[in-house]
């Protein structure tokens, strides 16, 4: 193939660097940081749940973060891996797909914006917590924090205040053009600026994943559904139940005495 010929002659070198050197670099870190995590720290391979420490918090943020962050993964993946032509001959119009991934983005992202705000106020406003939060959860949280965001973000002053982008025609293609070792750097440079950082953002979060406590996503998440709750019960509370209020204290035995014949 001539120089002439090779569409990436024409990029510049920045856009090489941001757009086909950085993405391919996080996704082999990705890969090989998974394969090495594994085979050297399968004991920390762990959410590393500090219920114990705090639920209060817990018990609502992490339904929400959860629950919020699988919509919005199918969001992505639907909106960056399906092309454009493909929801056409399924009879779905662009209008139809814009309104309603609008609709049900909004409704995930304001439950994982929610939920991963309780979460990062918990690190921050609970002591125990705050103590015991690893180096990781240090880089992890702000990440995620500023990819989720920058996602909103581009959402809110693009689709929701703005007349409305077609990031199908853009950042999908660059998605895809990776994926098939084909890179498309130029259909990714048109994009807004929000929608490029965000894209940026999340390729160092996957470049960081490996190494934090985001490997529990691939640890059985079905059985995890079918798992049987953990019931926790307060010492005080189960001698209570078992005792009543004023528990009896069981009779001293006689000491023992030796006996000279």
């Amino acid at each position: 193939m001539s120089a002439s010929s090779n569409p990436l002659t024409s990029v510049n070198g920045t856009d090489l660097l941001l757009w086909v050197a950085v993405p391919y670099i996080c996704l082999a870190v990705f890969a090989v940081g998974h394969v090495w995590r594994y085979r050297k720290d399968q004991f920390g391979w762990t959410s590393r749940t500090s219920q114990l420490l705090e639920h209060r918090w817990l018990r609502w943020g992490s339904p929400l973060f959860h629950l919020g962050a699988f919509a919005v993964i199918a969001g992505h993946v639907v909106g960056l891996a399906i092309p454009t032509s493909w929801t056409r001959a399924a009879g779905i119009s662009e209008h139809a797909y814009h309104t309603a991934a609008v609709a049900l983005g909004s409704v995930a992202g304001v439950a994982m914006v929610v939920g991963l705000g309780m979460l990062c106020a918990r690190r921050l406003l609970a002591p125990r917590i705050r103590t015991r939060t690893s180096h990781s959860d240090k880089l992890l949280f702000p990440l995620l924090s500023a990819t989720v965001l920058l996602g909103i973000a581009a959402t809110v002053v693009h689709n929701i205040a703005g007349g409305g982008y077609d990031y199908r025609s853009t950042v999908s293609v660059w998605f895809r053009g990776l994926f098939a070792l084909q890179p498309q750097p130029e259909a990714i440079t048109g994009a807004p600026l929000l929608f490029q950082l965000h894209a940026l953002t999340a390729c160092l979060l996957f470049a960081a994943w490996p190494f934090t406590r985001l490997v529990h996503v691939w640890s059985a998440p079905i059985g995890y559904l079918r798992r049987p709750y953990l019931v926790y019960r307060r010492k005080a509370a189960a001698v209570t139940a078992t005792h009543g209020p004023h528990p009896a204290r069981a009779p001293r035995k006689p000491a023992a005495r030796k006996v000279t014949r």
